[in-house]
């Protein structure tokens, strides 16, 4: 989806996914309405009945799946799914909810333009059921994190974060599509800006912001009930 008039083309995106899509679909909107310059150039999924994919292919976009059952080993799958990527000469691969476990191998081919969306403030909550872990632990603020991603899992240097106020009634599932629409989908388009603006980069292990190593990663507090 190429930005009309421009001078130069957009950067390309690969946006790999497992579910639902919604983070996709947000990435999506922002660039259709311009406050994104970037085109998706593929929607990879390694699972066929993702609904996310119908989201794709309802916005035209080039869409495969790579299923890991085809494989034998995760390292023929790894090298199966990059290689697709790696054709689609990517300026940026986005994990959006994409739910495997990457290798090495796959990490360091992409490195430095690999990205990930974390549903919690990390380094807190590494993993799945963060929702659930939030609650259990009494916390009274619940976020999103975005950052380039390394061999270790939810470990890679953060570019944005964002959080909002946990309700007293919250559950796990309210407090999860709270934390989508409220959060996860403004969050990702704009951390997504920093790195194709060139605002923030990642070298020498370290990110930079406007020039200067990012100290601090920025934070925004999206709440969508009153606290008091």
């Amino acid at each position: 989806m190429p930005i009309e008039g421009a001078e130069n083309p957009a950067p390309r995106l690969v946006v790999v996914i497992s579910g639902r899509g919604r983070n996709l679909q947000a990435i999506i909107q922002a660039i259709e309405s311009g406050d994104l310059n970037a085109q998706i150039e593929l929607v990879i999924s390694n699972r066929s009945d993702a609904p996310g994919m119908q989201i794709a292919r309802m916005a035209g976009l080039n869409c495969v799946c790579i299923e890991p059952k085809g494989f034998k080993r995760r390292d023929d799958f790894d090298r199966a799914m990059g290689a697709r990527i790696a054709a689609a000469r990517p300026d940026w691969v986005v994990l959006a909810g994409y739910m495997r476990i990457l290798s090495s191998a796959f990490v360091q081919r992409f490195d430095g333009k690999l990205v990930n969306i974390h549903p919690s403030l990390l380094p807190r909550y590494k993993g799945l059921n963060t929702h659930e872990r939030v609650l259990s632990n009494g916390d009274t603020r619940h976020g999103a994190s975005v950052h380039f991603v390394t061999p270790d899992l939810d470990d890679g240097p953060l570019i944005r974060q964002a959080s909002i106020a946990v309700a007293d009634d919250d559950t796990p599932e309210t407090l999860a599509d709270r934390l989508m629409a409220d959060v996860e989908q403004r969050l990702y388009p704009a951390a997504l800006g920093d790195l194709i603006a060139g605002t923030v980069r990642f070298y020498d292990g370290v990110v930079w912001r406007d020039g200067q190593i990012q100290e601090h990663c920025p934070h925004d507090d999206y709440d969508s009930i009153a606290t008091t």
